[in-house]
């Protein structure tokens, strides 16, 4: 498996990554080396060639990884960066206790072309897809990771961009956007679970939907997306659910709805809460963007990865 997976390395860049998933990624067996795992212990970073430029990613490897790991790629909202994401939503000490790595890729120009938003990728029609497909088969490599529980999560353009994953490709058996809407076509998408969490009070992404207000990337037009309950509707015909059931504890109401095959869709509604990753640090960048302090009334990050650890392919 290794071997074939190296060997994918020197193939034209669709081969390859068609090699990766369809060959490496099959089956239901680890993916990569489990004798010699050549991601270190604790935080890193690597340098891939894609698409004619050099993308960065960062990582985090727990201790005691002893077999097939799950993989959280996390997606930095637009004006951050993988290493700010790392900081900010302690995704790192979940990974710990969760027993799983966690993947902090770099946006070129710190945004990505989630569809229609946001900044210089989408203004170019960079291959974003196509970089994290590509970063995912490299981590794979190199450290054994069970195909069936790689997930992808993200803030706000991280969180359009993981819904354009879920749209374009089957590799997640889970995503979960936080501050995100639909922002490209999804007439195509396979069935997903998904978590969506979202604040009332959003103005940057509108929970009622529309255009919303500042954070603009490279001149980028504002986000203009559906309303967020659309999204979940979306997904659960897409999954093919029923009606969802609600409950309501203080400010936080949760609408989940349980599907064929095991899949979840949930929506989490924070109500007043604005553009934000609930339970995350205040850092310079939500200062300098003027973005509200983060609601301490859910932990977005324990929240995210209890629903993945519950869904795998």
């Amino acid at each position: 498996m290794a071997s074939r997976c190296a060997r994918a390395r020197q193939l034209p860049v669709v081969v390859a990554l068609a090699a990766l998933l369809a060959g490496c990624f099959g089956g239901g067996h680890a993916v990569g080396s489990p004798d010699h795992p050549t991601i270190p212990i604790g935080q890193s970073s690597q340098t891939i060639q894609w698409a004619g430029a050099s993308r960065t990613f960062h990582l985090y490897r727990p201790a005691g990884l002893t077999e097939a790991a799950p993989l959280v790629v996390m997606l930095h909202g637009g004006f951050g960066n993988g290493a700010q994401a790392e900081r900010s939503y302690h995704w790192d000490s979940t990974a710990d206790r969760g027993h799983f790595l966690v993947a902090y890729p770099d946006g070129q120009g710190r945004a990505w072309n989630a569809g229609s938003c946001c900044g210089g990728p989408a203004q170019s029609n960079l291959d974003d897809v196509g970089f994290i497909t590509a970063m995912v088969g490299a981590i794979a490599q190199q450290t054994p990771v069970d195909p069936a529980r790689m997930y992808v999560t993200g803030m706000s353009n991280g969180a359009m961009m993981s819904l354009r994953l879920a749209c374009e490709t089957d590799m997640f058996a889970a995503i979960a956007p936080v501050a995100g809407t639909t922002v490209t076509d999804c007439s195509r998408a396979r069935p997903t679970s998904v978590l969506q969490i979202h604040g009332t009070a959003d103005a940057s992404v509108p929970y009622n939907g529309g255009p919303g207000k500042g954070l603009r990337i490279d001149g980028n037009p504002r986000v203009d997306g559906p309303a967020i309950p659309a999204v979940a509707a979306a997904w659960r015909a897409i999954d093919g659910c029923p009606a969802p059931a609600s409950t309501t504890v203080g400010v936080v109401t949760t609408e989940t709805a349980d599907c064929p095959d095991g899949r979840t869709v949930r929506l989490i509604s924070v109500a007043d809460a604005g553009h934000q990753w609930p339970g995350g640090v205040r850092g310079p960048l939500l200062d300098r963007l003027g973005l509200p302090q983060p609601s301490t009334a859910l932990d977005a990050t324990d929240t995210i990865w209890q629903f993945f650890a519950q869904h795998h392919r």
